[in-house]
This record gives C-alpha cells, sequence and structure tokens, in this order.
C-alpha cells in the first residue's frame, strides 16, 4: 500500500509508531556468520526443558479441562500465591490479590502506559533506558524527562521540584540496568523512594535481572524500601530471564487500586494469560526448582561475561570504557566523542559482528558515542573474535601532544 494511502487510513498513534531498534538488527544476525551482541536474548543453555516438558504434561494429564479454558483476568491464583510468597520478606507483605498475571513483562509496560500516560504527560526516564519500554510508552506521546546517571546509575539528588513537577511516573530498573548492566546500591535507593514518596511520584520498579547476580551483595528492592516510607512502587518482574523467554509470563505488584485498573485495561487487551502456561509455570517452581537452577544459569553467565571483559581489556583502545556488571547480560561501553556507533554497526555488519548503538535507549538528547554489548549467547572464540574486530574498527586511542 502507498505510504500516503496508509498514512490517511490508520490512527495519529499507529503513523507515529516505529520499529525496534534492536529487533531490525537481529533480521541481519539470523545469518549465522554473523557474530551478534545485539540481541538481549538469554542462553538456551539455560533453559529447563526437561523440567518445563514434565510440567506441562502433569498439567494437561491432571488438569487438562482447566488448563485450556478461559481463566480469571487477575491471574491462575496458586500462581499469583506463589509469586506474593516469593517476593515477602521480614517487614513486608505482599497480599496475592496484589498481583497480576500477564503475558511477559513488555505487556504490562503497555498497560501502564495507557494506565498513566495521557498525550503531553511528563514521564521520568534514566539516561539511557529499556528501550522496549520507551517504545512502549511512546506510542502515547508523553513529554519525556530524563533523569541524569552516573558511573553508579540513577542520581537520585538530580530529582528537583522542576523534573518530578506534573510527572506521572518514574520508570526505573535498579538491577543491571538495560543497557547499561549498573546495579543502583542501597544508599541511592533509599535517597530514591523517600524522594518519591515526598513528591508522590509513583515508581515503576522493572526488575527482570535480578535473580541473575553472580557477584556482590545483593540489594534490597525498591517496592521493599518504598513502603515503609509511603512510596506507590509498581513492581514488574518475569519469568523469561529464570525460566524461558518462549513462555511470554510475568507479573505485576502493586497496590490493590492499581491492579483493579491494570485488570480492566487487561481484559479490554486479552482477557488472560494463557491458562495452561501459569499452570505449568506453578507446577515447575512451587517446590523450590528454582533454588536448584539458577545457580547453574548465574554460574553460566558469570563465565561468558568474563570472557567478553578479558576480551574489551585486550582488545579495545585505552580511551574507551565500559561498565563491570554484578549479574545480567549486559555491557555498557563508551567511546571517544568521535566515533558514531551507529556509523560503526554498518562497518562491524560488513565484518559480521552486530551490536546495538546506544542512541536508541535515550529518550531525548541522545548522545553518539555508547554501544550496548550482550555476552550470554555468544561462545568464548566468537566473544574474543568478535571484540577484536570491533576493537579494530575503532581504532587506537589518539596520541596526545
Amino acid at each position: 500500500m502507498d505510504t500516503s494511502v496508509s498514512r490517511t487510513l490508520f490512527s495519529q498513534r499507529a503513523n507515529q509508531l516505529t520499529s525496534s531498534a534492536i529487533r531490525e538488527i537481529l533480521k541481519i544476525t539470523e545469518r549465522p556468520e554473523v557474530t551478534s551482541f545485539a540481541g538481549g536474548l538469554p542462553s538456551p543453555a539455560g533453559f529447563p526443558v526437561p523440567e518445563l516438558r514434565a510440567a506441562f504434561d502433569k498439567v494437561l494429564a491432571t488438569q487438562g479441562a482447566t488448563a485450556l479454558q478461559y481463566g480469571r483476568t487477575e491471574g491462575y491464583t496458586p500462581l499469583r500465591e506463589w509469586v506474593a510468597q516469593d517476593l515477602s520478606r521480614p517487614g513486608l507483605t505482599i497480599d496475592p490479590e496484589e498481583v497480576l498475571i500477564v503475558s511477559g513483562s513488555q505487556q504490562a509496560l503497555d498497560m501502564l502506559g495507557k494506565l498513566f500516560i495521557d498525550e503531553g504527560s511528563p514521564v521520568l526516564v534514566e539516561a539511557p533506558s529499556y528501550l522496549g519500554a520507551l517504545q512502549s510508552f511512546s506510542q502515547f506521546q508523553p513529554e519525556y524527562r530524563a533523569v541524569p546517571t552516573d558511573a553508579l546509575g540513577l542520581v537520585p539528588d538530580a530529582l528537583s521540584d522542576d523534573l518530578v513537577r506534573d510527572a506521572r511516573f518514574i520508570y526505573v530498573l535498579p538491577n543491571f540496568q538495560n543497557p547499561t548492566g549498573l546495579t543502583l546500591d542501597q544508599a541511592r535507593r533509599q535517597a530514591l523512594v523517600e524522594r518519591c514518596a515526598r513528591a508522590g511520584l509513583p515508581i515503576i520498579e522493572d526488575d527482570p535481572y535480578g535473580e541473575l547476580r553472580y557477584a556482590g551483595e545483593p540489594q534490597p528492592g525498591l517496592l521493599e524500601l518504598g513502603r515503609p516510607v509511603g512510596a506507590t512502587v509498581i513492581r514488574l518482574g518475569t519469568f523469561s530471564k529464570v525460566l524461558a523467554p518462549g513462555m511470554r509470563l510475568g507479573y505485576v505488584v502493586a497496590p490493590r487500586h492499581i491492579i483493579s485498573k491494570l485488570v480492566q485495561i487487561k481484559q479490554a487487551t486479552d482477557l488472560h494469560t494463557a491458562s495452561v502456561t501459569q499452570m505449568a509455570v506453578y507446577e515447575a517452581v512451587r517446590s523450590g526448582f528454582l533454588r536448584e537452577h539458577l545457580p547453574k544459569v548465574r554460574e553460566l553467565y558469570q563465565r561468558q561475561c568474563g570472557y567478553m571483559l578479558d576480551a574489551l581489556q585486550e582488545y579495545f583502545p585505552s580511551d574507551a570504557h565500559w561498565t563491570r556488571p554484578e549479574g545480567g547480560m549486559f555491557i555498557w561501553v563508551t567511546l571517544r566523542d568521535s566515533i558514531d556507533t551507529t556509523q560503526l554497526l554498518q562497518a562491524a555488519i560488513q565484518r559480521n559482528v552486530a551490536f546495538v548503538p546506544g542512541a536508541p535507549f535515550y529518550a531525548v538528547n541522545a548522545p553518539t558515542n555508547t554501544l550496548r554489548l550482550s555476552f550470554v549467547t555468544v561462545p568464548e572464540d566468537r566473544i574474543r573474535a568478535g571484540v577484536r574486530t570491533l576493537g579494530e574498527l575503532i581504532g587506537p586511542a589518539p596520541a596526545r601532544g
């Protein structure tokens, strides 16, 4: 269809949609000769195929009629109870009625956009932030306000009265952030929830990677820190990174009045998340399987991260800087100002290496000299070869003098 015709046919919102930069790059990386550091894909080596197959078999054999029927919009009650119990801590009790099961946390982002954002609504995001969230929120045409970050992540002291005024929420990834891999320490977390409580600013805490810590000390969640000081924290979680992304299963934990509205939005979206998937996941996790499974995944990711950090140290120029994640799947690289990583990508693809330029991860004022590397799905030899190729394309640091 002619583009001019389609623009008159589609809604204004549809005409403003753009494709994900990562998804477009992934089309290229389907070629087997391409070494891809682009996609944020969990390693298939960590997928518990036998256990999930057994869980589906048991559910279909013993509760098949229920599993294949429509279910509650809120989600399968035993799974909601499991999530509530898993997140509860001393001093923090989560009620199952505060849990909504969704079709992946990406659906939760879309629903939260519908819930909070009107055209022109101020929304606070980290600089940089998760591309999938920016893509989801952008369809509702917010006014993005970037929250400054430094080598330690989001800077709570930057949340001035002017920045937070009339904002609908702040969106934060406190653990092994996508794209930077950084983790907020407890002092910054505490400062963040206290500042948001005073401002009446809801926090969307997106935590897909929190269970993938392989170094350092675990930090309390924003939900755990926020409730005692009166902050409204909406926590997103997913089974994509701890089981498998093809399950498309996540959850939202929030105060009941927010869950109630999200249920109404979900009813208009897909009625409910797949019953058979929810029941199979509950069957897989209810006996403590994740306690046995996750250490193996963490060990795998730590090893992969080490391979890439070693390769960066060996092959990248001395004026390049990168993060050293304590968990998760990503390393963030900052190059000299004269390098445009979008142009670097085109050169890298010619040599069968792919990554994601950093600019799409910024809602406003994007620098051009950053990039994201994902390391979990690439063998050691290809990590070394791919990083060496990128180092050659970047070139040595300019001589001083």
